[in-house]
């Protein structure tokens, strides 16, 4: 499966730590492997040995976590009087099929994908830690460098926080990582410190009466009409309840009632997800989601059941550690090839460690310049310009060696 690399990107610098074009030919192998080959949250155990396979064959000693997938390794020994700096990357694959039909690495595994970018994520952190581990056995790496390759970031609330229950964050004072964005070329990345991210939360609604014939719903509850008041009226309510700022939204996946045309049900069920752009209005939403719900149900005289699932705040970006990795790509390809970025809707779990430790994101790009076509993440075509693995190392690995000279 070996091919030469694509031709390299505007802006390509060769400045210390950039990649050999045969570790660059390493790595896209790689990625398509691991692209072949997905597996689900905490089932990745295939993925965390091929990693720490490689790791231990530059002479690293990498360490499985806890929960039996993912890795940490660290480069360099880490000096108990200067935090190290970590690089993160989610190993994990969606449940969807691969719909692709032009490319030789398809998935081959049925249902399974890496539709959201994260073999990407995981090839470019992989190929910074070789660099990386280089560049220290020559003596140009001065504090150590931690690598962190978590399991099911997919699986709400993610597996961060199984990973820094593992220990991934001890030692550490800032963390970054990317996530790939199909929206920005490759050779480019976004940047928005403050929240990149939404947090998201999922919703499950049960509500109950004593059924009956529809041709006298005022002898009982009208479930059905209880259902669909609760699935329009509750994000109404709640858009006069919260800062509209804060921008807190439940939209509804699924809504179940009833069997029979004639028959009013006894039980009808909602699922849908709460998300939020706000860090101080996710801390409140559980309780205004539950009186909303509550009192449109008991309107109707519907009993209710609410499981309302924490899933993931916003990835809030340090100021500084922004600026940090603003810093390396403009060292690596310059300033034009950084852009400003909205706050996006979708979660990630990237968030709870800035809970514990600064540190900040980028979105990464993957479109191939001069792509018109509309591909989105979670999809079963998604696929990446693979010259974004070479913009990912080299975006980490002088992140790392500017944070090591700075701190």
């Amino acid at each position: 499966m070996s091919r030469e690399p694509d031709a390299g990107l505007p802006g390509d610098t060769p400045l210390t730590g950039t990649l050999t074009e045969p570790l660059l030919s390493e790595l896209i192998d790689f990625r398509r492997d691991l692209h072949m080959h997905p597996e689900l949250g905490n089932q990745e155990f295939r993925t965390t040995a091929a990693i720490k396979a490689r790791l231990e064959a530059a002479g690293l000693a990498p360490r499985i976590l806890v929960t039996g997938t993912g890795l940490m390794c660290d480069i360099g020994t880490w000096d108990r009087e200067r935090p190290m700096l970590a690089l993160r990357a989610d190993i994990d694959a969606l449940p969807i099929p691969d719909t692709k039909t032009d490319v030789p690495y398809r998935s081959t595994v049925p249902d399974r994908a890496h539709a959201c970018g994260h073999d990407i994520h995981t090839t470019t952190v992989l190929g910074a830690g070789l660099v990386l581990a280089d560049l220290h056995s020559k003596g140009l790496l001065r504090h150590a460098v931690r690598l962190i390759f978590q399991p099911a970031e997919e699986v709400l609330p993610g597996g961060a926080p199984d990973a820094i229950e593992s220990g991934v964050l001890d030692g550490v004072g800032r963390i970054i990582a990317v996530h790939c964005d199909p929206r920005v070329d490759a050779g480019r990345i976004g940047l928005r410190p403050g929240a990149i991210t939404s947090a998201c939360d999922r919703l499950e609604v049960t509500l109950d009466g004593p059924g009956g014939h529809s041709a006298r719903p005022h002898l009982t509850t009208d479930l059905v009409t209880a259902a669909a008041k609760v699935a329009t009226e509750v994000p109404a309510l709640l858009s006069r309840r919260v800062d509209t700022r804060a921008g807190l939204a439940v939209t509804w996946g699924r809504i179940e009632a009833g069997h029979a045309c004639n028959v009013i049900p006894q039980h009808a069920e909602l699922s849908g997800t709460v998300r939020c752009l706000d860090l101080a209005a996710w801390h409140e939403a559980p309780d205004l989601v539950h009186a909303a719900i509550d009192e449109i149900a008991n309107l109707h005289k519907a009993k209710s059941q609410i499981n309302y699932i924490r899933g993931v705040p916003p990835v809030v970006n340090d100021p500084a550690v922004t600026d940090l990795l603003r810093d390396a790509m403009a060292a690596r390809r310059g300033p034009h090839t950084v852009e400003d970025t909205e706050q996006s809707l979708g979660g990630e779990d990237f968030s709870w460690y800035l809970e514990h430790v600064p540190g900040a994101m980028a979105r990464l790009g993957v479109r191939r310049p001069g792509d018109t076509a509309r591909r989105d993440l979670h999809c079963g075509d998604f696929d990446a310009d693979e010259r974004a693995i070479k913009v990912g190392v080299e975006l980490f690995t002088a992140a790392a060696l500017i944070d090591s000279n700075q701190r």
